[in-house]
């Protein structure tokens, strides 16, 4: 199974960038803007929710065995401390379970001055591919 092309994906049409892709540490960072508004034109919380899956999919993604196996979301929470209106978000994520069969990660999303935006926490399952 081949990876589409990040464009062809919701991390696409939100704009999200991949900077650092580490063992022990993942970096994004997404615009707010239009795409990642609630009506009320501010940063909604299913975008922040989006981008912290994303990290932590990546992030267990570059630890396992690609070839026969996948990362998918499992469970995640987030809480939304801070409002945001435009600009760019950057999450950092790290890895605080790495198992077999699962991966625990703690998503921090901040501004650009660092503020505290949405703080996340995502189980990641690794599952066989089907061949």
């Amino acid at each position: 199974m081949n990876m589409k092309p990040v464009e062809e994906t919701i991390a696409g049409v939100l704009g999200i960038e991949f900077v650092e892709v580490q063992a022990d540490r993942v970096m994004a960072t997404m615009p707010v803007h239009a795409a990642t508004h609630q009506p009320f034109g501010q940063l909604h919380g299913g975008a922040s929710v989006v981008l912290a899956e994303s990290v932590a999919s990546i992030g267990t993604w570059n630890l396992i065995d690609q070839e026969n196996e996948l990362a998918v979301g499992l469970e995640i929470n987030a809480n939304h401390v801070r409002g945001k209106s435009s600009g760019l978000v950057t999450a950092i994520g790290v890895p605080l379970h790495k198992g077999r069969t699962t991966m625990v990660w703690d998503i921090r999303i901040i501004d650009e001055e660092e503020n505290l935006i949405c703080v996340s926490r995502c189980t990641v399952a690794i599952v066989k591919k089907n061949k």
